[in-house]
């Protein structure tokens, strides 16, 4: 039993020699190392399950807009599911390409369609590849004049009886 007591000291002098000096203060009052454990892990594994939260809703949230690059807004969009997958959550290959697509900008929608039509199914990289050629050729045409928004919108008239 000595042997147990001499080590349970060791780890809970161990855990708390990790801790700030403030935390030490709040912590060094636990019995065991075993109490000292779960203490901190009450405390700390809640903020991770928030944290987890917020970066779903961070990835639900996320829409490119025309107002910035497609491709700094790629890199925006690939930093959330890093964090996603650091927190243990996985998204397949195919799920996160196809996401990606959908939260292209408005004035990019029918670039949008025609990647949702592709039969082939491709790969994060490669997307990101098509889109950085897209925004590119579409940079050039700007450049030109080639490339014309328009505003579109849908005229009614009223019938007179």
């Amino acid at each position: 039993m000595d042997a147990w007591g001499h080590g349970d000291f060791l780890c809970r002098n161990y855990i708390l020699n990790g801790l700030s000096d403030t935390l030490y203060n709040v912590y060094s009052s636990a019995t065991t190392a075993r109490a000292l454990w779960e203490s901190l892990e009450n405390k700390y594994k809640t903020k991770d399950a928030g944290l987890k939260k917020f970066i779903v809703g961070k990835f639900l949230d996320f829409k490119m807009v025309d107002s910035k690059t497609v491709m700094n807004q790629v890199q925006e969009f690939q930093m959330i599911l890093h964090n996603l997958h650091a927190k243990g959550m996985k998204l397949s290959e195919s799920f996160q390409v196809a996401a990606m697509i959908e939260k292209l900008p408005p004035l990019w929608k029918d670039f949008k369609n025609y990647l949702k039509h592709k039969r082939k199914e491709m790969g994060l990289e490669d997307l990101i590849v098509r889109l950085r050629i897209e925004e590119d050729n579409r940079l050039s045409e700007m450049k030109s004049g080639k490339l014309q928004i328009e505003a579109k919108a849908n005229l009614m008239e009223q019938m007179k009886y």
